[in-house]
């Protein structure tokens, strides 16, 4: 992994990263990507309002840093500045009301659960 630095992200630099598509709705910009599908990756996702990820376990520690909007779960709706953490062998779908912007790193690849909706 590089040294970069991200400092910026929490107070709007996260406007200025190029993303592509991820999902339908999702869009990511990939800060660090493992080189295989089993090594730790960093990413910012940019969801459009009324987006969602299907119901999926993780295989690893996944650890979100909401930057910007609420992205919500089964467990609640986490708002700007909230960080979670998903401990390995959890699962939950996600989904965005009004859109967000969150900081995502993964330690190991997720499993889906459900199908696409």
């Amino acid at each position: 992994m590089s040294d970069r630095c991200y400092a910026d992200l929490l107070a709007g630099g996260w406007r200025a990263l190029a993303f592509s598509p991820f999902r339908d709705g999702v869009d990511i910009c990939w800060l660090e990507r493992g080189e295989t599908p089993n090594d730790p990756s960093l990413a910012v996702l940019r969801y459009a309002p009324g987006a969602s990820v299907p119901r999926h376990r993780h295989s690893g520690l996944e650890t979100i840093v909401v930057l910007d909007g609420a992205q919500s779960d089964e467990t609640g709706e986490l708002r700007a500045g909230a960080v979670a953490l998903n401990i390995p062998g959890s699962a939950h779908s996600v989904w965005s009301k009004d859109g967000c912007v969150v900081l995502i790193q993964w330690t190991k690849p997720v499993e889906i659960l459900d199908s696409e909706q």
